[in-house]
């Protein structure tokens, strides 16, 4: 993969304004009420995906969080255990252009607190670490060695060669705190690196776009340019989200996929969030969806048992006649996006883990 530096990629081609009060105005209003956990999660989300990717937005598009902002410290003094969520809802307001100055103060009051110190996951801790020093403040005691773990963590990739979407998350993750969501080098190494390829190879096998896009998103912001065949799959399943009208609170669909597929859009200097939307509730759904052949392939190895081979010259020719021809074919697309592709598939395969 060539080098390229996407750091705090800009949008090339801003969508209509209207896109974005359409999408606000759905996730703060119609979706859940402002209590609700997941109310805050989903729109800390958007709300981080649209300052990362450097929106615009103008006053009357913030209007559906007004009442949110006003009573931010109630309730981040009530609802202390969602802090990050709400601390990132106010800082990514301030940093959108909502005006006010509450982040700073807030930022302050949560280090006084020791919230940060509550976290039993470093994955936790490097987000309430990148939170806080958005506005200056250090509130993560022991900051180096905890830099040290998450390098430690993300240095293995032979973990990421597993199927385990909970590992293969927190990996992203820990790229998008160390880079500051693309603001500065993350410093990965070749290992790093590797792991974030093992980990898009069984996302593209899963036909993960969601896991996909945030690999994609990670490389480019430590300075990789994805494998072309990646991008290629997430620009067609980008195209394929449908926007309906729905009735408030209609229920789970596939949000999250589309905020970030459309994210890596924006990464990749594309054009995010391209279908017209109309105000009021709505509801995404997937229209491209396919199952690809990881479950399959992961059958097929384990009930070889002792006879799996790391080598994939060798278990290709197994797999191949088990596969349907979709599911072969995205097989190759994957062998064939990434030079890595032996070295992933030997770890795969488990061939020297027998038990005793």
């Amino acid at each position: 993969m060539s080098n390229i530096i996407p750091l705090r990629a800009p949008l090339s081609q801003p969508p209509a304004a209207p896109q974005y009060g359409a999408l606000i105005g759905n996730f703060a209003q119609y979706r859940r009420q402002q209590d609700d956990v997941f109310w805050l999660k989903e729109n800390a989300e958007l709300l981080n995906i649209l300052e990362c990717t450097g929106a615009k937005l103008c006053g009357d598009q913030f209007e559906p969080l007004v009442s949110f902002y006003s009573n931010i410290e109630n309730r981040i003094c009530f609802f202390q255990q969602y802090y990050r969520f709400i601390l990132s809802i106010c800082l990514d307001l301030e940093d959108l252009g909502f005006g006010g100055d509450k982040g700073e103060e807030i930022a302050h009051w949560v280090a006084r607190q020791g919230l940060a110190e509550a976290e039993l996951s470093d994955l936790q801790r490097a987000e309430a670490r990148r939170l806080l020093l958005r506005r200056g403040v250090a509130g993560v005691a022991n900051s180096m060695a905890l830099t040290d773990r998450l390098y430690r963590f993300i240095n293995r990739p032979e973990t990421f060669a597993l199927p385990n979407k909970k590992a293969a998350y927190e990996l992203t993750h820990i790229v998008f705190y160390l880079s500051e969501y693309g603001r500065r080098d993350p410093g990965l190494g070749k290992q790093a690196i590797l792991s974030l390829e093992y980990a898009g190879l069984l996302a593209f096998l899963d036909q993960n776009s969601d896991l996909l896009a945030e690999v994609c998103i990670s490389l480019l912001y430590a300075g990789k340019h994805p494998p072309a065949a990646w991008l290629d799959w997430l620009r067609w399943q980008t195209a394929g989200f449908v926007i309906t009208s729905a009735t408030p609170g209609a229920g789970q669909d596939a949000y999250h996929d589309y905020f970030v597929c459309n994210w890596a859009m924006a990464t990749v200097k594309g054009a995010p969030f391209i279908p017209q939307m109309a105000p009021g509730p709505m509801q995404i759904r997937k229209s491209a969806a396919r199952i690809g052949p990881l479950r399959q392939m992961s059958q097929m190895l384990f009930d070889l048992g002792r006879d799996r081979s790391p080598s994939w010259p060798v278990m290709r020719q197994h797999l191949e006649p088990g596969l349907s021809k979709e599911s072969y074919e995205i097989l190759r697309t994957a062998e064939s996006s990434s030079v890595h592709f032996e070295g992933f598939f030997a770890s795969f395969a488990r061939s020297s883990l027998v038990f005793g």
